[in-house]
């Protein structure tokens, strides 16, 4: 049945869709899947590449997937497409890239409404930088606000690509599909390799299954693999041998063997996803390659926060938790610490704000957890007296004595309809961007390009973004290394001791506005005392901010009637007493929710 899985490798074709975020590459993998006949109609479902249940309800991708398609073109020849479904939020772009690798053309997904957008471009260099083909696609043209046209000429002026090579498409209704596949066949290059070489193949993802152990997915270059034998990964050096072979259609079906220009899945008894890093290269152990392949740049988190349980006796639940999401998604680091006012927890590292709201909705939806995330931040560069150089994720962290300190900085490209400059201008200056660049990319509709830190952005720029242009403004960035800034550690004090949880690295300009912000939080949420407590934000020895929480006051007077004026003044002289003794060997327990309030900012 499987015969055509032979085909000579100038009938293979290995492809990728790329797009912004909601252009709808999904569902064009969908619609391919099915006019192929790889899904009966029966089968059928949205998003069926999608597999996680946040994907479904988000509606986006977050891991990359590979599956096969046969496809008998209007030549009449059958020709094996190998394609690679990637997500297109910013967070994930480094499933976009390794997806790429393994492949020598794209699909360039466009809305034909909204037009180019940030990630649009961004998608665009990647797949230059590693010289692929490029065929645009516009889709969504049965939308009654589609403008092909318009998006021809961005196509021509922005991405300098030949617009006539366009193609029309609408995956919802199936228009034009049939054209994508043969511009697929006539456009894409077949794969080159030897099938006589010792095989080198490229790994470019892994995942942990409960009855097989680590699957790996791989893209061969040279040579054969083949079922049952022993293969070494070279970055390791350990040798392991295969169980399974295999191809999602995307049905899992078995392979005997696959040769130069497949991508393939196998098992081979591999206990931990750690042993199988991304981008490695997996040869015969019998006859090894000489050379391995290149890879690609291992990721690396950009946004740093606390994850702690509400309830300390769970720690071990998220140990385990943390080790078990760990094993499907290798750009998540985590490591212990501890805090004097949360506890036991993590410190978890994450490649930006929505791949760290995911791994925390995982958490507390999979495994029963309730958790306090701390204030996302990011890793900053201290420079010491002695010249040293010091990496900082964690502000509790920085020492009292550097020279500098120099923060993370992005390019932040965003293109938005030309109405809402003022609101970008303003927010841009506002988080201290610089600007760069400004461009009309087609009648009513810029791109804009800002220089900015990224711990400014980590918070709630996206938010903000979106809210002044209504949501039709799209951003992507990329880092854009080092940049000395006037940093301060902010800490928060409760009745003169620091709060290691509530420790902040801000700017000087906007430490004052930040500290009375979190004071006046944390004044409304910590119940009053039998005591005075005073709540201050402090840079060093300096106190920036304030704010006083009145003592519970028992009157003691109730029971003198009249009577002289010396007796009443004698009982509160004594109350006063007691409660500068409680002030100074009391403590504030500062409950959960204060900290929650503080931290949801």
């Amino acid at each position: 049945m499987w015969y055509h899985f032979l085909l000579p490798m100038k009938n293979i074709r290995n492809f990728s869709i790329i797009a912004h975020v909601d252009h709808g590459k999904s569902t064009l993998a969908d619609r391919l899947l099915n006019i192929t006949g790889a899904v009966s109609d029966r089968e059928m479902k949205e998003q069926l590449l999608d597999k996680m249940d946040l994907e479904r309800e988000r509606g986006i991708t977050i891991k990359a997937q590979a599956v096969r398609i046969i496809y008998r073109a209007k030549d009449g020849n059958e020709y094996m497409l190998n394609l690679i479904d990637t997500p297109g939020h910013v967070d994930f772009s480094y499933e976009v890239s390794r997806s790429l690798n393994a492949c020598e053309g794209v699909l360039l997904l466009i809305d034909a409404s909204q037009g180019i957008e940030a990630q649009t471009i961004a998608n665009m260099y990647l797949a230059e930088e590693l010289n692929l083909a490029v065929l645009p696609v516009i889709n969504k043209i049965d939308l009654p606000s589609a403008d092909p046209e318009m998006v021809k000429h961005q196509i021509e002026d922005v991405l300098c690509i030949d617009p006539s090579s366009a193609i029309l498409t609408s995956a919802k209704s199936g228009q034009g599909v049939e054209d994508v596949l043969e511009a697929v066949v006539k456009n894409v290059p077949p794969p080159q390799g030897d099938r006589d070489k010792p095989l080198k193949a490229l790994l470019l993802d892994s995942w942990y299954d409960s009855y097989k152990g680590v699957v790996v997915l791989t893209r061969i270059f040279d040579g054969v693999l083949k079922n049952d034998m022993k293969i070494r990964l070279m970055g390791g050096g350990r040798d392991y041998q295969i169980t399974q072979l295999g191809v999602q259609t995307p049905s899992e079906v078995d392979l005997a063997e696959a040769g130069p220009g497949e991508v393939v899945f196998f098992t081979a008894s591999i206990k931990t996803v750690s042993d199988t890093s991304v981008g490695d290269t997996i040869t015969d152990a019998a006859r090894p390659t000489g050379k391995a392949l290149p890879g690609f740049k291992e990721s690396a988190p950009m946004v740093f926060a606390g994850l702690y349980p509400l309830e300390g006796a769970k720690y071990e639940v998220l140990r385990e938790a943390l080790d078990k999401l760990h094993l499907n998604d290798a750009s998540f680091r985590y490591e212990p610490e501890t805090s004097a006012a949360l506890g036991f927890g993590f410190r978890c590292g994450f490649l930006g704000l929505l791949h760290m709201e995911i791994v925390q909705e995982r958490l507390e939806r999979d495994f029963g957890l309730s958790l306090i995330t701390t204030s996302p931040t990011v890793n900053y560069r201290v420079t010491m007296v002695d010249g040293s150089k010091l990496m900082v994720d964690n502000p509790a962290n920085l020492p009292a004595q550097y020279m500098y300190i120099e923060e993370p900085m992005i390019k932040a490209t965003i293109i938005t309809p030309d109405e809402y400059i003022g609101a970008i201008y303003k927010l841009a200056e506002e988080k201290r961007g610089v600007q760069e660049k400004m461009e009309y990319i087609s009648s009513g509709r810029v791109l804009l390009v800002y220089l900015m830190p990224l711990n400014e952005v980590v918070l709630d720029f996206f938010d903000k973004l979106k809210s002044t242009t209504r949501g039709y403004a799209s951003v992507d960035y990329e880092e854009a290394g080092y940049r000395k800034a006037k940093l301060k550690k902010l800490n928060i004090l409760v009745n003169g001791e620091p709060v290691d949880a509530l420790s902040f690295i801000v700017h000087q300009d906007k430490a004052y506005p930040f500290g009375r912000d979190v004071v006046a939080r944390m004044k409304e949420m910590i119940p009053r005392q039998m005591f005075d407590v005073a709540v201050q934000a402090a840079i060093g020895s300096r106190v920036v901010a304030r704010e006083n929480i009145r003592a519970l006051r028992k009157n003691v007077t109730a029971k003198c009637y009249g009577g002289d004026i010396t007796r009443k003044r004698k009982l509160l002289e004594k109350q006063k007493e007691g409660k500068k003794r409680m002030k100074q060997i009391g403590r504030v327990e500062i409950p959960q929710d204060a900290f929650l309030a503080v931290l949801k900012k």
